[in-house]
């Protein structure tokens, strides 16, 4: 169903989605349920957690690859076309250079069929051991209307990398993201600030549930351009943190739970 009549001139959303470890198709359901509900809200960009197809199972990764015209992305690419939505889906990649290890990645699927892979730039932690980052110092694509510049995770721990987003002309800075509780405190403010310094809306989709070694705590937002939250989950569990712009009105937010056992 296309539900673009109703749409207000710009909607994002995070999916606070709770991965099951190596179990792609399982995933894949989720986010399909998650694209279902988004639609119904008008998202027109919606943004999942690092990893989310797979979980943050970091020892698995080559043996998780996807790629642009495998199966396991297909659903989401139909369901990106039918629901007229833009999704950005992590999951492992081929790495940049061949003989490298594989990349941590985040799949943009547009309306239109076509899809883009950007690669972690910032690697962290044992991360090293089973990944290559990718190359690009930030990457920025228009999407709904937006210019939008990704980011997964440790990525935004380094404001170099939200610098170069907001030279290269983003007006909302995304990220799919694993943030423990311990972690959550400092990485939110960082993400308020830039924010604040660069005048963009800054977007967090974290994990609704454990994943890998960590314990998530969930908690995703979305910042204003200048820095005020407009919206952000209550703690760890499935929902949507949803944030429409109308014309000159500014931001609007609210959160809406998922449960997809009904």
């Amino acid at each position: 169903m296309n539900t673009t009549s109703s749409r207000p001139q710009l909607c994002v959303a995070a999916a606070q989605a709770i991965s099951v470890a190596n179990d792609v198709a399982r995933n894949v359901q989720t986010h399909l349920a998650f694209a279902r509900e988004a639609a119904q809200q008008g998202v027109q960009l919606l943004v999942f957690p690092e990893l989310s197809l797979t979980g943050y199972e970091l020892p698995h990764l080559a043996a998780q690859v996807l790629d642009e015209d495998g199966a396991a992305l297909a659903p989401l690419r139909q369901a990106a076309r039918n629901h007229a939505m833009m999704l950005i889906v992590g999951a492992p990649a081929a790495a940049a250079r061949a003989g490298d290890l594989p990349s941590i990645g985040a799949w943009v699927l547009r309306a239109d069929g076509t899809a883009t892979l950007y690669r972690k730039r910032h690697l962290h932690g044992s991360e090293t051991q089973f990944a290559s980052a990718g190359e690009d110092d930030a990457l920025v694509l228009s999407l709904a209307g937006i210019p939008t510049g990704l980011a997964i995770c440790a990525d935004a721990r380094h404001p170099e990398h939200a610098d170069a987003a907001a030279r290269a002309g983003a007006g909302l800075y995304a990220s799919g993201a694993l943030v423990s509780e311990n972690g959550y405190g400092p990485e939110s403010a960082q993400l308020q600030t830039y924010a604040r310094v660069h005048a963009m809306a800054v977007l967090l989709a974290n994990h609704g549930g454990p994943s890998g070694a960590y314990i998530s705590a969930g908690r995703s937002a979305f910042w204003a351009p200048g820095g005020d939250e407009v919206a952000a989950a209550p703690g760890p569990g499935q929902c949507l943190v949803v944030a429409t712009r109308k014309s000159n009105d500014g931001w609007s937010g609210r959160v809406v739970p998922l449960d997809l056992a009904a």
